[in-house]
């Protein structure tokens, strides 16, 4: 996890740096009876060679199993498939699959095995029952932590705010499963899980923003139509980067396949870049992000009990803590260099009282605080260092005098547990990737694709003209997906204590859309005391599964 956790803190700063460089130079199961198209499965252990492992990648696969799972007391049957699809780069035609020509250009031999696990209800009518796209983001995470750790029929058990104790680990019924109203489907990006990225230039094919959502939007398209599920009602769930994946997509999939959907569901929201905390420092002048932070550097000091007056409701405080942010801070921070002396000790004061961090601290650093610096000084006294996706989870600090933490705690607690849990389920639950006969390390279930240094953070919104552009904001396809369909709803899910994608940011985000205010009353917010991964806290799974539940109830009948 730490791979995926770190790798959008340097997502942040490369696509930052993208934006510099840019102002630079411009001023199932199936239904009964099986799918049609996929080979039947790979035999298993013992039952005799399988093709070349290569060849075997090249081709889509399959395997089935059942289980049930029981959700609040209600046992649900259901089949598993897990298995790979074949997805080609953006342009390519399978009736003329040569080079495509232009500045898309892909090579022609380029394509990804792309690993899922489906599961579906058994005995429910393929037209009424809703399926749900459920990914992680990265970019480049495999999707395992929203599998085995918030909507798949098994769980993880991790500590709560910290370190989880080493192996064994401990498997169990997820009551908060989403099977009971409506079938999964867990898609691993290109290059992770068991899918690989093959051919010449591979990762240039599918590692960027557009090439990403381009090869989900194919693998959805592909997915419904070899399991008859087109006239389902249909949904994406998204976390983190798979927000942004998640905007993208819905737009793409109503222009270029023809497909509505019922709605899409957030989780961790970054959609406008320029807004993140990672390093706001890096574009003077934008202050926004120091703005839409303040509420969740509140909520973390109130966890850690760092403020000078604790207050007793975190809800009430933190709407004040909001209020201050779009006003007296806001204008603070416009006043810049002319700012006075008085103003600048008075709005440092404030500060104190909501984020804990001491006054002169507040005031060198001419009231802008990163994220990586609140992480750092929060705790600092003692040396320890705050979660960033997490807040609420805090570790001893590798170098106590840096200006960021080197690492995140909360992911150094939790990672270990999904490896070995989700590697252990895959093998002898789904049976799959646990074949010997491939020594080329298909075997071998991979939670990053490691592809953070070679995405392309350009992306070209809807109706933008010229190039592709970085950083990436992605609101004008999801208002355009929205305005497209306005049937479509959309929910955002948030953590407090995340300070990764802080959850003012999102709100400020959804009441930006440029989508008419009519419009609006389609967008659905609900916040968790939780961090990123709201799942790793079990009483906030609890309320985000009846939260997901109610809203895919109401949005399909």
């Amino acid at each position: 996890m730490r791979h995926r956790k770190l790798a959008l803190r340097n997502l942040a700063v490369l696509a930052s740096l993208a934006a510099a460089l840019t102002a630079a130079t411009a001023l199932a199961a199936p239904p009964p009876g099986g799918p049609p198209g996929p080979p039947p499965p790979p035999p298993g252990p013992g039952a005799g060679p399988h093709p070349e492992a290569s060849a075997f990648l090249s081709h889509p696969q399959h395997v089935l199993s059942d289980g049930t799972v029981t959700v609040r007391g209600k046992v649900i049957p259901y089949q598993a498939e897990a298995g790979t699809l074949i997805i080609h780069p953006d342009g390519w035609d399978d009736a003329n699959p040569g080079t495509p020509d232009g500045p898309e250009a892909r090579p022609l031999d380029a394509k990804a095995s792309v690993f899922y696990t489906a599961y579906f209800r058994k005995g429910a009518k393929a037209e009424s029952r809703p399926i749900t796209f459920v990914y992680n983001g990265g970019p480049g995470s495999a999707t395992v932590w929203l599998h085995i750790g918030a909507f798949g029929p098994r769980r993880v058990v991790t500590a709560d705010d910290s370190h989880t104790p080493a192996a064994p680990y401990q498997v169990i019924n997820n009551d908060d499963s989403l099977l009971d109203v409506t079938d999964l489907v867990f898609i691993d990006a290109p290059g992770t899980g068991y899918g690989r990225v093959m051919g010449r230039d591979g990762a240039k094919a599918f590692y960027g923003t557009d090439p990403d959502a381009a090869a989900f939007t194919d693998f959805i398209a592909q997915f419904l139509a070899r399991h008859g599920r087109y006239n389902s009602p249909k949904y994406l769930f998204g976390e983190s980067y798979g927000t942004t994946r998640s905007a993208i997509v819905a737009n793409m999939l109503s222009e270029r396949k023809g497909i509505d959907l019922n709605g899409v569901i957030l989780l961790s929201q970054i959609l406008n870049y320029a807004n993140g905390p990672d390093r706001p420092q890096m574009n003077p002048s934008m202050d926004q992000p120091y703005v839409l932070a303040l509420p969740s550097f509140a909520a973390t000091a109130w966890y850690h009990h760092r403020l000078p007056n604790q207050p007793q409701d975190l809800d009430a405080f933190l709407r004040e803590v909001e209020h201050f942010a779009l006003t007296d801070y806001t204008e603070a921070l416009q006043d810049g260099t002319a700012i006075t002396d008085a103003r600048l000790d008075e709005v440092a004061q404030k500060l104190h009282g909501y984020t804990g961090l001491p006054v002169d601290y507040l005031k060198r650093a001419n009231l802008r605080v990163n994220g990586g610096e609140f992480e750092k000084t929060l705790l600092g006294a003692e040396g320890m260092d705050t979660g960033r996706l997490d807040s609420r989870f805090s570790g001893p600090s590798m170098d106590p005098l840096a200006q960021r933490p080197s690492y995140d705690p909360q992911s150094a607690a939790m990672e270990s547990a999904y490896v070995a849990a989700f590697n252990d389920y895959a093998r002898n639950t789904l049976k799959f990737g646990g074949d010997p006969a491939f020594d080329d390390g298909y075997e071998e279930y991979k939670l990053t694709a490691h592809s953070i240094g070679r995405w392309t953070f350009l992306h070209k919104q809807p109706d933008q003209m010229g190039q592709a552009r970085g950083e990436p904001n992605v609101l004008p396809d999801l208002a355009a997906a929205m305005k497209a369909n306005p049937a479509l709803q959309v929910m955002l899910n948030q953590g407090y204590f995340d300070l990764g994608t802080p959850y003012f940011e999102g709100v400020y985000e959804m009441r930006h859309l440029p989508i008419p205010r009519d419009l609006a009353k389609n967008v659905e917010i609900r916040q968790y005391r939780s961090g990123h991964m709201v799942y790793a806290h079990a009483p906030a799974l609890r309320e985000l599964h009846d939260n997901v539940a109610s809203f895919i109830e109401r949005t399909h009948k």
